[in-house]
């Protein structure tokens, strides 16, 4: 951790205005946001490598076999076939959420770009934007 100088601690001459707080308050909503975007992905994540295990645990399995599929809280018995289109559709499904979660990370980023210029302009060291 950086110690900031006793001089470049406060800055007189920066004037907060309501415009400024609030371009503050926006950035501190857009970090928040940012952070449960990736907390969501995360978990996404975790979940599209399990499926991707099972999909790979059914291709080795009997195709012959009832499979034992996870419908919300229980488990049935489906065929293997049926198993294999739900598991894809599952994945299909993950990944278009995963891609609007990334979107949205992004475009999350972007405005925190935007106002980390106009702040840091104003403000230079006396402003810490950064985690």
């Amino acid at each position: 951790m950086r110690m900031i100088a006793q001089e470049d601690e406060h800055d007189d001459n920066a004037e907060v205005t309501w415009e400024d707080q609030q371009r503050i308050n926006t950035f501190s909503k857009l970090n928040t946001r940012l952070r449960g975007i990736e907390e969501k992905k995360d978990l996404l994540k975790q979940e599209k490598e399990a499926l991707d295990d099972l999909t790979m645990d059914l291709e080795l399995a009997d195709e012959d076999q009832p499979v034992m599929y996870r419908v919300g809280e229980a488990y049935v018995h489906m065929s293997h076939s049926r198993a294999l289109k739900r598991l894809e559709k599952e994945q299909a499904t993950l990944d278009g959420e995963l891609l609007k979660l990334s979107k949205s990370a992004e475009g999350c980023e972007v405005e925190m770009k935007k106002l980390k210029v106009t702040l840091y302009a104003k403000f230079g060291k006396a402003i810490n934007l950064d985690e």
